[in-house]
């Protein structure tokens, strides 16, 4: 009895992974699954069935070891500044529209009057995953009016490449950073980037 409820863990698992848009726990749930199938397959003798789980437990683990390796290489992740009214930028948060949304529903695609916006576009080779546009509020401050990445790669935290190479942000006039506090903020990945809460904002000072 025991051993069958783990061949079912093991399948239920699989299944599930098959349902997950992130690709880092697709991966985490795909492995555990398959390598519990393979161990359970292996015990009551399906041969061809514990095979095949262990191939498949074989190729997450390597994805997953890669996965992990790329995830802070600024050759597979980039931040590319785009001017705010650019036509593909555009297309990608029209498209993207609802999500965004729900996320950041403040969030206008198109900038307001007199709002100058640095944006940029994150890429992971040739597809665009995310958005970052900074706003000017003036006195060297720039405002986080959005850091949006698709749901398949928020395990990865792409925005970080726009925060790590401050450089951009330097030579974009910005000497400081701040993001309003809202609901559903991610706390971990801000505060990852270099943000640190200061009442109801999330600031972060920008090297020269």
């Amino acid at each position: 009895m025991v051993l069958e409820i783990i061949g079912w863990i093991g399948s239920l698992l699989i299944v599930a992974s098959l349902m997950q848009a992130r690709v880092l726990k697709f991966r985490w749930m795909n492995f555990a699954g398959a390598f519990i199938a393979t161990i359970y397959n292996g015990i009551i003798e399906v041969w061809p069935f514990a095979f095949m789980n262990l191939a498949i437990t074989l190729i997450d683990a390597y994805w997953l070891r890669r996965l992990y390796r790329e995830r802070s290489d600024a050759t597979v992740y980039r931040a590319l500044p785009v001017e705010a009214n650019d036509t593909y930028l555009q297309h990608v948060l029209s498209i993207h529209h609802d999500d965004i949304a729900e996320h950041r529903p403040d969030f206008e695609a198109l900038p307001l009057d007199g709002d100058k916006r640095t944006v940029f576009l994150l890429v992971n080779g040739d597809e665009a995953i995310g958005v970052v546009a900074v706003a000017d509020a003036g006195d060297g401050v720039g405002r986080i009016d959005l850091d949006w990445v698709k749901e398949r790669f928020r395990d990865f935290s792409p925005g970080e490449f726009v925060y790590r190479e401050s450089s951009i942000l330097a030579d974009a006039g910005f000497s400081s950073l701040e993001m309003p506090a809202h609901e559903g903020e991610d706390a971990a990945y801000l505060t990852k980037v270099g943000f640190h809460r200061d009442g109801q904002r999330w600031v972060r000072e920008v090297a020269a």
